[in-house]
């Protein structure tokens, strides 16, 4: 191997370049399919291997929804905003729209069922000075938070691409980021979606219900052995049945590409 081979590979792996991304009929079949407006990204660790349905969507910056619960969490435990995954929240009593909201939560109960309310007192104990700090640090998308505190992730100003959300994941994987190992740990096993013999899926749904057209995205990575690939999808939902196809083209897309 010659040394600009070692140089790109080095840098790639890095991440001072970004990988090189290329349409991919299979994934982009599999979207189609459904007749779904929507992209998916595939990438292996080392950015050797990288597959993308639909390439302009996959760069199209949106709001990350609940995605970003995987972030928040991360900067809710270093600034103290809560001690741990059992500490308890206490509900108010009001109807929050979902029945599994409908309760005292902690970061354990939150994380797997998307609990707005919760995540929203979190962010009022931490403030937009400490988010725009931590957005900025972390190059989390277009780092905006906005003028709204409890919603800039759901509904604001902070945009996020399907590209981006993989190259976040990578660097989170790989604890790059200023966070405590304790931190990272926790974040890791409330991540697991679903666990095999053969890999674990460690992910995070999110869907943008309050803007027109809506957004669902589904961000993780799989540990298959030795093997680590991440993953981004997102998609137009235009009917609340849409939202299920987040997960299984996801799913399918890996099954394509012999991940899982």
């Amino acid at each position: 191997m010659n040394n600009i081979s070692t140089l790109v590979i080095t840098l790639l792996i890095t991440g001072f370049i970004s990988p090189v991304y290329g349409q991919d009929l299979e994934l982009a079949k599999l979207l189609n399919d459904k007749n779904l407006n929507g992209t998916i990204v595939i990438a292996s660790l080392d950015g050797g291997t990288n597959y993308i349905g639909n390439e302009e969507r996959a760069k199209t910056r949106l709001v990350p929804a609940s995605t970003f619960k995987i972030l928040n969490t991360l900067i809710a435990l270093e600034e103290g905003a809560v001690a741990d995954d059992k500490q308890i929240i206490k509900w108010d009593g009001k109807d929050k729209g979902l029945t599994a909201w409908n309760k005292d939560q902690s970061l354990e109960t939150a994380f797997g069922s998307s609990c707005v309310w919760f995540y929203q007192e979190l962010a009022r104990r931490l403030g937009k000075d400490k988010y725009e700090a931590y957005l900025k640090k972390i190059r989390f998308g277009n780092e905006q938070t906005g003028p709204e505190l409890t919603t800039f992730w759901l509904e604001g100003d902070l945009k996020i691409s399907a590209v981006e959300q993989v190259a976040f994941l990578k660097k989170l994987y790989k604890r790059e980021y200023p966070f405590k190992l304790s931190s990272y740990e926790l974040l890791r096993r409330l991540m697991v979606v679903e666990q095999t013999p053969a890999y674990t899926i460690r992910a995070k749904t999110g869907w943008a219900q309050k803007i027109t057209p809506q957004v669902g995205w589904f961000v993780g990575y799989v540990e298959s052995g030795e093997k680590i690939w991440f993953f981004a999808m997102n998609l137009e939902i235009a009917k609340a049945e849409d939202s299920r196809f987040r997960k299984e083209i996801t799913l399918e897309a890996l099954k394509v590409k012999g991940i899982i």
